[in-house]
């Protein structure tokens, strides 16, 4: 008999509803002796609620025949506390409904209430639905009230049958809103309870602590004590009685107390051992700062990947490896667990970083702009603990209004897309990508409302001003200085980030005549002349802020041509506290300690060395108002989709190009006609799908022809797409002048075309089978007569498992 290929794509991480960290996977014929235990380990209750009735005994080795499965017509995961089971879930398929299958849960006693029926009814479901099963069906008893509020409160769509002794459920698993909604409920809920014992812990343990200073086990601790830590430190050394005044231990499972976070600094070889000493002492989290793993090569990521495995497993969260710790100066953690030589003062910015090295340079940069910190996480490799769970931490963090991200990988950019652009609209993210400029890392920031950066230096630039200031309501400003050359060069920049430098209105010229020297100009750029002091710029300021016609303002200062920079800086800080709804920012060309000047308790006006990038971070920050004010888009149930005829029609397909005719019926399921036309007056368009190896389904459109061959004037989007970023994308073009009739002409049906686009994105969504997709040509026709697709092209993947979202 051949042995069924083991579905590696559905191994995942999970997190219960109280936090603890689990590992999901299928069942593995090696498993037979953990499920006895298992079986073994429940209680006469249990037992009676997963047989519907009176216990009856099972012989092992019937148990152990559960171990083998085919992992399509039966499947089995099991949530793993440990070495041991914690709950399993299997599903049977129904052979005369092959669309149904019977499912049953079984959650070992001490791990019941906890939330794993919940969890493992997520991954069953989305496992179950890409093996074309609509309906799991379950008998429950009556009084089994645990098992009866997760089905009603998992959000799909569940109907019961009549009240009895046993009541029979039947669950729709397609990927109803409600329940999306509630499994992003669930898993925020459960990832902001797992982090805590990693950014609030009440206890933290060093291993690798060394008695020699400059060492990193050394300046862990050190940096811990002298950031105040109010819980405590535990330095664990074999071969040492105290480290850095603190009594240290042997080992870790020596430790008076469980340490809810430890820090491990030793060779790569011992850290396996370490991380499961961790576990056995009751750690919850765990920061590998240890080299040699993924960096090293495919040996090295295997034994990276296998310690997150075990971590997970055993209920705790891992950070790293490659890192260099964990940095929250909120009061409630003044947590330094980092060997960095810089600590950041506090402030309102979070970041998370994943390069180690990277983030050293990072703080003692932060620290000489003044920029303060909340937070700072360096992730390393990120094999756990990844940007996208804290970006949920610093979601709900009061001490924190901008988040920073250095992004190498993403590890789920569908799942960061998803938070992102829940988190954007309330707290600026700013992120710096070191990869090339490609089109579905500048799509998948776009879309989610991420500001993207091209440097480091960027990124802290828009960093000071979005912490500091609020967004520009509009694009318009002023710009003030004391010298001509520098204002143009400053102009010119605000033109090349989007922005206008209009003239002012007159209320403000009359406002600044008066007030000003005779020599000065009036217009925009404001010029006070070389003579200006700090009285002249308050005033200057005050007028083009009460401009309603002005939405920001950038004040130059040159001191080599006045006195007194203090005066000015107050006077600058005067202003600005009088209008705090439109941003200002400086430029000291040349001056030294201005930032000191420009800081008055809670009021700090962000100052540049140069006024170019302060002209390129109010750009970012006005694009992100424009974004942030834009309403947000949905994405829509579409009307003659029949999901159902398309699962049996690809079904039916092997894996490759799909026959032209299945193809043309396959789009029509989808409510997109198939039919040759004549051209269209105008320009023809193409849609195409493509398989991302990070993104998955990247979406482009563009005009056929010149336009995409030569200008490379196409527009890309990362599935699932909104109606607003079907909208942006269509419209984004450089060409879009032919589409919309500002080139001349009626334009064509952009609605039409819109639809179309949305139309594509949810069968790809729906049926993550479809690798590539070409609508080529797409007939533009005139407003009101729709788009004509006039050839398509659908090629199937290999592996048409799926894949369970993590």
């Amino acid at each position: 008999m051949t042995t069924p290929p083991y579905p590696e794509d559905l191994e995942r991480p999970g997190l219960v509803r109280t936090g603890r960290s689990t590992f999901v996977r299928p069942v593995r014929p090696e498993d037979g002796d953990r499920l006895v235990a298992f079986v073994g380990s429940l209680s006469r209750a249990t037992l009676a609620y997963r047989s519907l009735g009176p216990v009856v005994r099972v012989r092992d080795d019937v148990i152990r025949r559960g171990a083998h499965v085919d992992y399509l017509d039966e499947l089995a995961l099991v949530a793993l506390a440990g070495d041991e089971i914690a709950g399993l879930v299997r599903y049977v398929r129904d052979t005369a409904d092959p669309d149904h299958a019977e499912v049953t849960f079984t959650i070992r006693d001490d791990h019941q209430s906890e939330g794993f029926g919940r969890l493992l009814l997520e991954h069953i479901a989305a496992a179950a639905r890409t093996r074309g099963i609509r309906v799991l069906e379950a008998d429950v008893l009556a009084d089994n009230t645990r098992m009866i509020n997760v089905f009603l409160g998992s959000g799909y769509r569940v109907e019961a049958g009549p009240p009895g002794q046993i009541i029979h459920f039947e669950i729709a698993v397609d990927p109803q809103a409600q329940a999306l909604a509630r499994a992003e409920r669930r898993e925020h809920t459960a990832v902001r309870r797992s982090l805590r014992p990693l950014l609030e812990p009440r206890s933290v343990a060093v291993i690798g602590a060394n008695r020699s200073p400059l060492t990193i086990g050394h300046e862990i601790v050190a940096n811990l004590l002298r950031a105040g830590f109010g819980g405590s430190v535990f330095p664990v050394n074999p071969r040492a009685d105290q480290i850095a005044g603190v009594r240290a231990y042997p080992h870790v499972r020596d430790l008076p107390e469980p340490p809810d976070l430890t820090l491990v600094a030793v060779r790569a070889e011992a850290v396996p051992e370490v991380v499961r000493e961790c576990a056995e002492a009751g750690a919850r989290a765990v920061v590998v700062v240890s080299t040699g793993f993924g960096e090293t090569g495919g040996e090295g990521r295997s034994a990276e990947l296998e310690l997150a495995r075990f971590a997970r497993a055993s209920g705790m969260r891992l950070v790293g490896p490659n890192c260099m710790g964990v940095v929250n100066t909120t009061p409630a953690a003044r947590l330094a667990a980092t060997f960095s030589p810089s600590l950041p003062t506090p402030g309102r910015v979070a970041m998370s970083s994943q390069s180690g090295p990277l983030g050293l340079a990072v703080l003692d940069f932060a620290k000489r702009l003044r920029l303060g910190f909340s937070g700072f996480v360096s992730v390393g490799h990120a094999v756990d603990v990844s940007t996208n769970d804290l970006l949920q931490w610093w979601e709900e963090d009061p001490a924190t209004s901008v988040i920073l991200l250095h992004v190498e990988t993403f590890g789920n950019p569908r799942r960061f897309a998803r938070i992102a652009r829940r988190i954007a609209p309330r707290k600026p993210i700013v992120a710096v990508h070191p990869g090339p400029a490609d089109s579905a890392v500048a799509s998948l920031f776009a879309q989610s409302g991420v500001i993207r950066t091209r440097s480091l230096q960027e990124l802290f630039d828009v960093a000071l001003l979005l912490a500091h200031q609020p967004p520009p309501p509009g694009n318009r400003v002023a710009v003030i200085t004391n010298a001509g050359g520098p204002a143009a060069l400053t102009a010119g920049a605000c033109t090349a980030n989007g922005l206008l430098v209009p003239a002012l209105g007159e209320r403000a010229r009359l406002g600044l005549r008066s007030a000003l020297a005779p020599h000065a100009d009036v217009s925009n750029p404001v010029d006070l002349t070389p003579m200006a002091t700090a009285a002249h710029y308050r005033a200057a300021l005050d007028a083009v802020l009460a401009d309603d016609g002005i939405d920001a303002a950038v004040v130059l200062f040159m001191p080599p041509l006045a006195d007194k920079p203090d005066e000015v800086a107050s006077a600058i800080l005067d202003a600005a506290a009088s209008r705090p709804d439109k941003p200002v920012v400086t430029s000291f060309l040349g001056g030294a300690g201005v930032a000191d000047l420009l800081h008055r308790d809670e009021l700090v006006v962000p100052t540049y060395t140069f006024p170019e990038a302060a002209a390129t971070s109010l750009g970012h920050a006005a694009a992100y108002q424009v974004w942030r004010s834009t309403p947000a888009g949905v994405v829509p149930d579409l009307a003659g989709v029949d999901a159902e005829r398309a699962r049996s029609l690809i079904t039916a397909c092997a894996a490759g190009p799909v026959p032209a005719a299945v193809a043309v019926a396959l789009l029509d399921t989808y409510g997109i006609a198939v039919r040759d036309t004549e051209p269209a007056p105008g320009p023809d368009a193409f849609l195409c799908v493509g398989a991302d190896p990070v993104f998955g389904p990247v979406v482009s459109f563009g005009l056929t022809g010149d336009y995409a061959d030569l200008m490379a004037d196409v527009a890309h989007r990362v599935t699932p797409l909104s109606d607003r970023d079907a909208r942006e994308m269509v419209r984004s073009l450089r060409a879009a002048p032919l589409l919309d009739g500002r080139a001349g002409g009626r334009g064509v049906d952009l609605a039409a075309l819109e639809e179309t686009v949305l139309r594509i994105s949810a069968m790809v969504e729906d049926f993550p089978e479809i690798e590539a997709l070409e609508l080529r040509p797409v007939r533009l026709l005139p407003p009101g007569e729709g788009v004509a697709v006039a050839h398509a092209t659908i090629r199937l993947a290999g592996d048409t498992t799926g894949d369970v979202p993590a």
